[in-house]
């Protein structure tokens, strides 16, 4: 029983350093899209959207599971001792993966053309795919890092190298963007053409000029990554893996790199099939909306130009801008959509080690511990989280983009995000739980959940964003029903699988309680408090009335939640063990009665 308390420990803590790391790169990251985003506009924030969108599925269809492969092997062996295979693992994985990054690379660099003019029918895009796409090839190296070190439950390189990453897009993509914009318009002011266009007013610049601030800004992605990949070299080289030359000594002969190598592509297989139609789908959704907004302007451009008058004056926004323009606001509500999901996604990459060897030794009760942790925690950050966003989107929204060339969108893309806000939990829970089914061998469910959740996803895109009435607000209504398919279907099957009895008062509806009870208590002081400040500041600057009230609020949701969580008893004594000082703390809110 220790032991397995030990085994579920070491996951949570990999967890927390991973999700420590994950916060940081999240809060640089807004640093880096959020004063991108009001430098740029809707319109530049459209083609950096667009770029990211054809880079994704490219890099996860190169990354074809591969990392998840190395780090389920890797733990396997580490758990029957077997070190001298760990160490062949690894450099079969890095072989693979540099052959995958250069292959994805020069495929990347040559659909670039064709696919920003014939496919996205936005031409100036090229530039920017052609700034990302050596990133790929940096990436699939950094993760045979990655994955190797997560295998053998050390997350610290993979954190490092985010935050390094993170660090480097953030200044020099911000750097980029800057100068080219500042370039550009004064090439406008001092009467010259502005790459390569004549623009008789400043709208005309700005269309011309936005393509290439979002390559520049693009390209501090690229290097980031490149500094990440440094980073991992140098600390292999220097610190390495901790195995022992008395570890290799008494671990039995390994198998040969040609047998790894078959083993590392079986495994990985099903995982890449999973991911190559989730990021298809999520290329083919890119796809439906830009062009179905393109059509929905066609058939009735006169209602999405009314519906968005004030916002396209503002913006100063060309009639053929509009469709990218929308999809710019929308990128930007996913900025903030996607910032739960990414921290919670680190639960179901430290499960995986974890669960992995208590699946291959059967031990049933590190089993059902991994699992409910992983749940348990994912429902406990993300229902909170993605209520106050469902019910403070404009707010939120508005303190980030008052008085900046973003402000605009805001409206746009509050009403995105508030629909994305009460569906959190689902996009939050879908990583984990898809990573334990690849922890047990199961990678074939998610693959077939996402076929079901895909296809209904891409119809109802079609039928709801080609609706000019509708456009751009029926995009996160696809996404949300294609993942209550699959996380319903793949939560199911974990359980029937592992055979665990999962307990759903704790893990589902005492979070679902508490966080109802912090999103009235963030809906109700927003509203006092906007009442009673509404007079205060100026409505178009970022400190006023509302942005005060919108802080109150916050910060009541908090301290709400956290009251409630321990009357309702909805943490356990495993969730608290993961915290620095976690024992301490539990044996004190133990006393106290308040852990379930």
């Amino acid at each position: 029983m220790e032991e397995n308390k030990k085994q579920g420990q070491s996951m949570l803590n990999g967890a927390f350093i991973l999700v420590a790391a994950t916060v940081l790169v999240k809060v640089i990251g807004a640093l880096y899209k959020m004063p991108l985003t009001a430098l740029i506009g809707g319109v530049g924030r459209g083609y950096f959207t667009q770029a990211y969108e054809i880079y994704t599925p490219v890099y996860a269809i190169a990354m074809a599971g591969l990392p998840v492969a190395v780090s389920k092997l890797v733990s396997q062996e580490k758990a029957l001792g077997n070190y001298r295979d760990i160490r062949v693992i690894m450099h079969t994985a890095r072989r693979i993966f540099l052959l995958t990054g250069m292959v994805a690379t020069i495929f990347l660099m040559a659909i670039a053309y064709p696919y920003s003019k014939f496919v996205i029918k936005a031409p100036d895009n090229f530039s920017s795919i052609l700034a990302i796409a050596p990133s790929v090839f940096f990436c699939c190296c950094m993760s045979s890092f990655r994955g190797y070190y997560e295998g053998l439950s050390n997350m610290i390189p993979t954190g490092i190298s985010q935050v390094i990453e993170a660090l480097g897009k953030l200044v020099l993509g911000l750097t980029f963007a800057n100068i080219i914009m500042k370039f550009g318009l004064k090439r406008y002011e001092s009467g010259q053409p502005v790459f390569g266009q004549i623009a008789t007013n400043k709208a005309e610049a700005l269309s011309a000029i936005y393509p290439f601030t979002a390559a520049g800004a693009i390209s501090g992605v690229t290097i980031g990554t490149l500094l990440g990949l440094a980073f991992l070299i140098l600390r292999h080289k220097i610190v390495g893996d901790h195995i022992t030359d008395a570890m290799l000594a008494s671990s039995p002969e390994a198998q040969s790199s040609k047998s790894w190598s078959k083993m590392i592509i079986v495994t990985a297989l099903p995982i890449a099939a999973g991911s190559l139609i989730l990021n298809v789908t999520n290329l083919i959704d890119t796809i439906t909306i830009k062009n179905r907004l393109a059509h929905a302007m066609i058939v009735n451009a006169d209602v999405i130009k009314n519906m968005y008058s004030a916002q396209i004056a503002a913006s100063q926004t060309l009639d053929s801008d509009i469709a990218t323009y929308l999809y710019g606001a929308y990128g930007t509500a996913l900025d903030f959509k996607n910032l739960i999901p990414t921290i919670t996604m680190t639960l179901g990459i430290s499960a995986i080690p974890a669960l992995s060897a208590a699946w291959a030794i059967k031990d049933r009760v590190s089993t059902k511990i991994t699992i409910e942790s992983v749940i348990r925690i994912t429902m406990l950050v993300s229902l909170p989280a993605g209520f106050g966003l469902g019910v403070l989107a404009n707010p939120i929204l508005s303190i980030v983009y008052n008085g900046t060339n973003a402000s605009d969108v805001v409206p746009i893309a509050a009403g995105v995000l508030a629909t994305y806000g009460f569906a959190i939990f689902l996009f939050a829970l879908s990583s984990p739980v898809t990573n334990m089914l690849q922890a047990v061998g199961r990678m074939d469910i998610p693959l077939k959940s996402m076929v079901a959740g895909a296809v209904v996803k891409i119809i109802l895109n079609y039928i709801l964003v080609g609706n000019p009435r509708i456009n751009i607000n029926g995009a996160p209504i696809g996404s949300i029903i294609c993942y209550i398919i699959m996380v319903v279907i793949n939560v199911i099957m974990l359980i029937r699988i592992t055979d665990v009895d999962i307990d759903f008062k704790s893990v589902f509806f005492k979070p679902l309680i508490c966080a109802a009870i912090s999103c009235l208590a963030a809906l109700g002081c927003y509203k006092v408090f906007g009442l009673l400040l509404q007079d205060f500041g100026d409505p178009a600057s970022r400190i006023n009335g509302s942005t005060i009230a919108t802080l109150i609020a916050i910060f009541a949701a908090a301290f709400a939640y956290i009251i409630s969580l321990l009357l309702v008893k909805a943490i356990s004594k495993d969730d608290v063990n993961m915290l620095p000082k976690g024992e301490k703390i539990a044996k004190v809110l133990e006393k106290r009665g308040f852990l379930g």
